[in-house]
């Protein structure tokens, strides 16, 4: 078996856990924190929100501080600190006694980001380019598939133990994902000399389609900020549709979780395909059915009208965030290649924070409809702006 077939074992097991972890305790965050003092309403709310975006906004500005080590010392070196520092940080959150000690973890925890974006940059190098696409699209499914178990994990572990314990479970989980990094991933790396390494002007002068991979990362950015808008007011939502008495929260769970379900089946084989007709042609075709979907979303009158839909929209997620990782693959030099996947983090965890607040906004200032509305608006734009971008792609799979 080829290293890249063994590693992309390793690392889809590593991602997965990575994705459990993390999600795991996101269901319960905002009580834990209502643990650890007597807050107001309003005092929670913000408690809350700081302690959620605190690691997204850290994790913007310290991806690209990895990136460039990840090119000088290696891809591996930068799985392992990732996985244990994340390991010692989720334990430590079990054992704070304030929510400042909480929201101080939380940015740590940000600053040992990077396993995901390392996993995709050292498959990257690795794969033949014929077959990145069904690579990094298998590699998605790891993290998408431990998101999506996480937070029924999370719950159960709560009920059944405590917060706390919950966390130490976290940690010990992603100490697993350490040992098996160490021991079973292979990396063969030539390093960067600290007088060679690129400055980020030299790292796009570098590439040979340098408004493409910029396109990339604006692309990354949207699809993150879509895919989060409606986080908010998803459970609101769903009440909203539903006959009083139902069970709000057991609905609410399944319309969440629903999207990873497809996305985990679809991944790999839309990856198939994009290495046939060409990743941006997948790409294309996922803008334009995610359009086709969110718009209807908007008024539906029942919550198994909305199931089907966010089926649907897992699809078009399928051929989208791995469609952008494979082009960043194919048009990306190795020596600047963890660079590259760094940046596309933090454009991400850029869209994570904002994606919540657009829609907060809209909802507030429209209703929880029009956020499907402004998301479709959002990935309408989107398409637009990389159907223009990958015209030189297009060109070349058509010759």
């Amino acid at each position: 078996m080829p290293i890249w077939r063994r590693n992309l074992f390793v690392l889809w097991f590593g991602t997965f856990m990575a994705g459990l972890a993390f999600s795991e305790v996101m269901p319960f965050l905002s009580l834990y924190v209502d643990t650890l003092g007597d807050f107001t309403r309003d005092q929670l709310n913000l408690y809350s929100g700081i302690t959620f975006s605190a690691t997204y906004l850290v994790t913007a500005i310290a991806s690209p501080i990895w990136g460039r080590l990840a090119d000088r010392k290696g891809r591996k070196l930068m799985l392992i600190r990732a996985s244990l520092g994340m390991a010692v940080v989720m334990a430590l959150m079990g054992a704070v006694t304030d929510v400042w000690q909480l929201m101080a973890l939380r940015f740590i925890q940000g600053i040992f980001s990077g396993y995901i974006s390392n996993a995709n940059a050292l498959m990257a190098t690795q794969v033949p380019k014929d077959k990145s696409g069904q690579a990094l699209g298998t590699l998605a499914t790891g993290f998408v598939g431990g998101s999506l178990f996480g937070p029924m994990l999370g719950g159960t572990l709560a009920q059944l133990f405590s917060y706390r314990v919950t966390f130490f479970i976290t940690g010990a989980l992603l100490l697993s994902v350490f040992i098996l990094s160490y021991y079973f991933v292979e990396e063969t790396f030539e390093p960067v000399t600290k007088e060679n390494m690129l400055s980020g002007k030299e790292v796009i002068g570098a590439i040979r389609h340098p408004k493409l991979i910029i396109g990339m990362f604006v692309t990354t950015l949207i699809i993150q900020a879509s895919n989060t808008s409606i986080s908010p007011i998803l459970a609101l939502y769903v009440r909203e549709i539903m006959p009083r008495g139902a069970a709000v929260t057991f609905f609410a769970g399944i319309v969440a979780a629903i999207p990873g379900v497809a996305t985990l089946f679809a991944a790999p084989r839309l990856g198939r395909l994009g290495d046939r007709i060409g990743t941006e042609r997948v790409l294309s075709i996922g803008f334009i059915f995610a359009i086709l979907v969110y718009i209807p979303m908007a008024f539906v009158t029942n919550v198994w009208q909305l199931m089907f839909l966010r089926f649907l929209i897992g699809i078009s997620n399928a051929t989208m965030l791995p469609a952008v990782q494979t082009i960043l693959s194919k048009n990306t030099p190795p020596q600047v290649t963890g660079r590259i996947f760094s940046y596309n983090q933090s454009f991400q965890a850029i869209g994570s924070v904002l994606g919540p607040m657009l829609g907060s906004v809209v909802s507030t200032t429209f209703d929880y409809r029009g956020v499907f509305i402004s998301t479709a608006i959002l990935v309408l734009i989107n398409f637009l702006m990389v159907w223009h971008n990958t015209s030189q792609l297009r060109q070349k799979h058509s010759k």
